[in-house]
């Protein structure tokens, strides 16, 4: 055992058997930690641990992994990928150093963006350990990524939203009365999204038919996908259909997506043909990924593993694809994982921060299941502080409630009143198209036109 995995405290000398137990034993609080049986015993321990993790030379994570290279295709992309010239600048700072420098005045977000590619995601999940909810708030909003496909995500002083018209039954007249319903309420510039019920190719084509038609006929400049299945999507690309996002959920080891049914030679699959569809008309970043704590215990291949730190290792998989938005679905996978509204609150505030920083466009579910310790103020909070923090894009759903996935989330209106405070916009090009539409008396002041002069009042009238 290392001097740098023990530390005396007292008269306690406290000691931690690897990176990775010294990684897990450093995470605030919870519920999915304990599970696995990695947490710290005690308050103390963690504390300690954080200490411990904070006098550890950055590079730490690229000579000692969490998962072994040979096993694990994500920690080969991790280790292969690193760019040492990115990495130079900040190569002499300790974990602590690290936090004190992110927060200092001068780094700025061009600096942020020099190193992004010199950023393990170990690195970043452990600098996040020892960081407070407003560190996470005040560095990642410092942190500026932009992409694009028939708008841009991303830009400082923006809020995008999916537009999330799930249907238990996959009715088209239910779909189509979300999708107009949420556009008037100036959502779905990140994406209109449906998670289908009926998961196969011939019902992915059909859906993403029916969005292409609404997306051209109103001429909105947004995109579309259908959640399924990475191969279901090649396979109804190769079918003609209509196509702009590729979607996946992905996790941060090489077993997690194993049970996915992926690997990155799929994804590199995907990627490609979705490149060489080229329907994009401001950008060509086609890929969409979900991710969210808890994922690779679950699927039982953490291997020892912290949740935090796998997910932060997810962010890598994402990263080689440039997709146009990734989400944590933070909440969703219930409180085995995350057992209450802070546990939730400060998953969010992590795992926003830490794709942020390694150079993704974060957006998140800000959302719980029923079972959960959590209520809609715990929502309230954790996107108040994500609108703060330059989250890229949240979800709207009618009333918060998914009504196909069984869980809450956030609505159309939550979107409106993060904006409405914090001074947000849409999209550019979208913002444009909301006050062309009608939509809107006024993108600036947040506020909805109170006539019945758009077309798209008119087509909801006539859905039943």
């Amino acid at each position: 055992m290392t001097a740098r995995f023990k530390r005396q405290q007292g008269t306690k000398i406290y000691h931690f058997s690897s990176l990775a137990d010294l990684m897990a034993k450093a995470t605030p609080e919870r519920s999915g930690d304990q599970l696995a049986g990695v947490a710290a015993s005690s308050a103390e321990e963690r504390i300690v641990a954080q200490m411990t993790l904070a006098d550890l030379p950055l590079s730490t994570f690229l000579n000692e992994v969490v998962i072994p290279y040979e096993m694990d295709e994500i920690t080969r992309l991790i280790i292969d990928s690193h760019d040492k010239h990115a990495f130079a600048p900040i190569s002499h700072l300790t974990v602590g150093d690290f936090r004190n420098w992110l927060l200092s005045d001068v780094v700025t977000p061009s600096t942020l963006a020099s190193i992004r590619h010199g950023l393990t995601p170990e690195m970043v999940a452990a600098v996040s350990k020892i960081m407070r909810n407003q560190d996470l708030i005040l560095v990642a909003q410092k942190c500026h990524v932009k992409s694009a496909f028939r708008n841009t995500i991303g830009l400082p002083g923006r809020l995008s939203t999916r537009l999330q018209p799930n249907h238990p039954t996959d009715s088209e007249n239910g779909i189509a009365a979300t999708i107009f319903d949420g556009l008037m309420y100036g959502n779905g510039d990140a994406v209109i999204g449906i998670n289908p019920a009926t998961d196969n190719v011939p019902q992915a084509v059909r859906l993403l038919k029916l969005m292409d038609d609404v997306i051209n006929h109103y001429e909105i400049p947004t995109q579309s996908c259908v959640l399924t299945h990475v191969t279901n999507t090649i396979e109804a690309i190769e079918l003609g259909a209509p196509v702009d996002l590729v979607f996946q959920s992905i996790g941060g080891t090489q077993g997690t997506n194993d049970t996915f049914g992926v690997n990155l030679s799929i994804l590199q699959e995907a990627f490609d043909a979705a490149q060489s569809l080229k329907r994009g008309t401001v950008g060509n970043n086609a890929m969409y990924f979900e991710t969210g704590q808890g994922t690779a215990l679950s699927a039982d291949a953490f291997h020892g593993v912290d949740q935090q730190t796998c997910e932060a290792r997810a962010y890598a998989v994402a990263r080689k694809f440039n997709p146009l938005l990734v989400n944590t679905v933070v909440g969703f996978i219930g409180p085995e994982y995350l057992f209450d509204g802070k546990q939730i609150i400060r998953a969010g505030l992590e795992d926003h921060f830490c794709a942020k920083l390694l150079g993704l466009p974060m957006g998140c579910d800000i959302c719980y299941t029923n079972h959960a310790y959590a209520d809609q103020n715990d929502m309230d909070n954790l996107l108040t502080l994500l609108g703060t923090a330059g989250c890229s894009f949240i979800m709207g759903i009618p009333g918060s409630d998914d009504i196909m996935l069984n869980y809450q989330t956030t609505s159309f209106h939550d979107a409106l009143y993060a904006r409405k405070v914090l001074g947000l916009k849409p999209a550019p090009e979208f913002e444009q198209w909301l006050t062309k539409m009608q939509i809107f008396d006024s993108v600036d002041e947040v506020r909805l036109s109170n006539s019945n002069r758009s077309p798209l009042v008119h087509s909801l009238a006539h859905l039943g």
